[in-house]
């Protein structure tokens, strides 16, 4: 005896009533005739208004696909291979949560559809030729398990137990639990309680090593750890979450499978319309399995009913599948079917073949042998293709050699089925260089192909002008001040001492001469030294600090009795502004590299010595304005500049040689269209204080600005280099 127990309260539950097609559904079921007969359909009412519904068949059922719907809610019981031989199509029943029974035959296949009022548990079981379905009851059986006891010592010696658990990522970042069993069908239920999801498996053991707390928070997945435990009746399985998920549960074979996918924030639509959307999302509908050992096929079929696509298995999709999945979108679930059982699938329109993925991978290569084949009997054609553009000589390459070798390169050199580039195996091409045109003998689909790449490719170029201006500024101020100070004289006491100063001992010693001739000659004694100092204008100065080149100057001078005073005050201030402008400009092709020169080579002479011999030599060094540059045109309309900017200027000569200043800078960019941008800029600032004094003199205020000589200077260079590239845009571009 077979029993199954489920409940379809909730809103995950699948939702197909609207799609129910009887007809379509079950002819795309089966091919077979029936091979059994529903003869009779009875019910009875139970306890707490139950129903239990008796099915009479004339031999007993091999399968009993069971599956409900929430709107309207219906019990719905699929019996394969068996034709309907109960004369009344719709039984009223109208006991507690049952409102009706109705029948439905097509293509060998009988639906038994329990409308009723309102979502409620059942129970199903066989008992020979009868299949019974009890509806509200309060029986508590559930699916047949090997009896579970804690004890080993007292545990039956069939028992499923868990062998082995996993953890696994998905590339889309799903969390993956595999659990191992040694027995296949375990009953299961999986509940959601916040940020944790608890998983009971009813009748399965776990033994005590296998009892512990898994983290896996450094895989990356909402999954943070995993906890496997005994419960009262088998194993629970507790994951802890973070984040928004979406838990999914399903069994193949002996393992049961949990996964936990991530759901990322909700994203708002352009027209205000919360969506939210997940890795790797599916579009499907949600739907809910829960089936114990289902044939692959009949899970197939629910899912064509489902998605509304025509879906064709293949005569090799054979075995059956344990699922429990719970508001999951429907081309998920045809993905974790096909996954369990190794198989594929190819979609064309609205129809999809699933097959073995052997077989779907033999019949591509079939085709594709069959296309090939067909293609070394194809008769060849030729064409004559003038190219406008560019060369045809480039472009014939590009179809055969280079491509081939790029190919051969990016695959480690594999073999690629001796085709030649574009072309294929027996396809040949050649240029003639004076009309500028392609020779192409192919296959017709080959021809195509390359004239559409052609028509890509042979297409005018957009030029690009590129305009540079170098900016040289240059501020100098200077002011300077200074001052030459002298005082000579002679003194002869009543005892005829001479006493002399003066600003020199050239001048001293010119007085004191003149002193003892008048004593030797009998006159005064410091008669006729005026005339000397005279004669001695430079070396009557004490101090003499002036300005080297000044821009005016104001002197004095003071006689007396006895003595003689020099003053001269020199002072200057400078200033100097000056803006060199430079401005080459180049238009050239996109990608293409251009270079605009402009200057002097400047001559100097070297002398080399060999063998004794000197041997003069002219040599020449530039000065010059020079722009180097490639453009590139991004796809958004902007240009990429590769550039050299170069301003070069003689400075002056050391021994005959040119110093040269200057000014280069290389970098590159991404400029708006005709957007100007500073690439590059010097920016230098001079500043300097001179002071030359006579020590201590020259601190006494006011009159110590006598005794030295002041100077400041400062000075400011700016360079700035500016950039301006503009699209000349080629009209027809994109003709041919």
């Amino acid at each position: 005896m077979k029993r199954t127990s489920k409940s379809i309260s909730g809103a995950g539950w699948v939702r197909m009533a609207r799609r129910l097609g009887l007809a379509a559904l079950l002819g795309a079921s089966s091919s077979v005739l029936a091979a059994g007969t529903l003869n009779n359909i009875s019910f009875s009412a139970g306890a707490g208004g139950s129903v239990e519904i008796t099915l009479d068949l004339s031999e007993p059922v091999t399968e009993l696909p069971v599956f409900t719907t929430e709107d309207p809610p219906r019990i719905i019981i699929d019996l394969p291979d068996t034709r309907n031989g109960v004369a009344q199509r719709r039984i009223p029943v109208g006991i507690g949560a049952t409102s009706s029974i109705a029948t439905a035959e097509a293509a060998g296949r009988t639906r038994v559809s329990v409308d009723l009022f309102r979502s409620s548990s059942y129970e199903t079981r066989t008992e020979g030729n009868r299949v019974i379905l009890v509806v509200g009851g309060t029986s508590t059986a559930a699916a047949p398990v090997t009896a579970y006891n804690p004890d080993p010592a007292k545990r039956t010696p069939n028992v499923t137990e868990v062998a082995n658990i996993d953890f696994r990522r998905t590339p889309q970042g799903t969390g993956r639990v595999i659990l191992s069993l040694t027995g296949e069908g375990v009953a299961s239920e999986m509940r959601v309680d916040g940020q944790r999801v608890r998983i009971d498996l009813a009748g399965v053991f776990l033994p005590e090593n296998m009892a512990e707390r898994l983290d896996v928070i450094d895989f990356a997945t909402p999954v943070q750890s995993i906890e496997l435990s005994r419960s009262s009746n088998g194993t629970r399985l507790e994951l802890s979450i973070n984040g928004r998920f979406e838990p999914l549960a399903y069994q193949t074979g002996n393992e049961f499978v949990i996964e936990v996918d991530p759901v990322q924030a909700v994203v708002v639509a352009a027209d205000g319309t919360a969506v939210e959307v997940a890795e790797g999302a599916y579009v499907g509908r949600p739907v809910t399995f829960n089936f114990q050992d289902i044939p692959v096929r009949t899970v197939l079929q629910l899912i064509a009913e489902e998605s509304g696509l025509n879906v064709v298995a293949a005569d090799s999709v054979t075995g059956n599948v344990t699922l429990r999945l719970i508001n999951v979108p429907w081309d998920q679930a045809l993905d974790l079917v096909l996954r369990a059982r190794s198989l594929d699938q190819r979609r064309d329109r609205n129809v999809i073949w699933i097959a073995p993925q052997a077989e779907i991978a033999s019949y591509e290569k079939a085709v594709a042998d069959a296309r090939l084949e067909m293609e070394q009997r194809a008769e060849l054609v030729s064409e004559y293709i003038t190219i406008n553009y560019g060369s045809a000589e480039d472009i014939s390459k590009l179809l055969t050699d280079d491509s081939k070798g790029n190919q051969q390169g990016g695959q480690q050199g594999q073999q690629q089925l001796d085709g030649r580039g574009f072309l294929s195996p027996r396809g040949s091409v050649t240029f003639d260089r004076r009309t500028n045109t392609l020779l192409l003998n192919d296959l017709p689909h080959k021809i195509e192909e390359i004239k559409t790449l052609i028509a890509l490719l042979d297409r005018p170029v957009d030029q690009v002008l590129i305009e540079a201006r170098i900016v040289i500024a240059n501020e100098s101020f200077a002011r300077e001040l200074g001052s030459r100070f002298g005082v000579s004289g002679a003194n002869q006491s009543s005892s005829g001492r001479v006493i002399t100063t003066s600003g020199s001992q050239t001048a001293t010693n010119a007085m004191i001469g003149r002193a003892i001739e008048n004593r030797l000659a009998g006159r005064n004694g410091i008669g006729g030294i005026g005339q000397d100092l005279t004669g001695l204008p430079g070396s009557r100065l004490g101090v003499n600090l002036p300005v080297q080149s000044p821009a005016g100057s104001l002197g004095f001078a003071i006689l007396g009795a006895d003595y003689l005073l020099d003053l001269e005050l020199s002072a200057l201030q400078q200033e100097g502004r000056g803006e060199v402008v430079s401005s080459p400009r180049v238009i050239t092709a996109n990608q293409r590299e251009a270079n605009i020169k402009q200057g002097d080579e400047i001559g100097y002479k070297t002398i080399t010595t060999s063998g004794g011999a000197a041997t003069e030599q002219v040599q020449f060094k530039e000065v010059v304005l020079e722009l180097l540059v490639t453009p590139t045109i991004t796809q958004d309309g902007r240009v990429y500049l590769v550039l050299s900017v170069k301003k070069d200027q003689v400075n002056g000569f050391i021994d005959g040689v040119p110093q040269i200043a200057k000014r280069e800078i290389s970098t590159a960019v991404l400029v708006d269209d005709g957007q100007t941008v500073v690439i590059g800029g010097v920016y230098e600032f001079t500043s300097i204080e001179d002071l030359r004094k006579v020590p201590f003199l020259g601190d006494v205020p006011v009159l110590g600005n006598l005794f030295k000589n002041t100077r400041r200077e400062s000075s400011k260079a700016e360079l700035l280099i500016f950039v301006t590239p503009r699209v000349l845009a080629v009209a027809g571009r994109n003709a041919r």
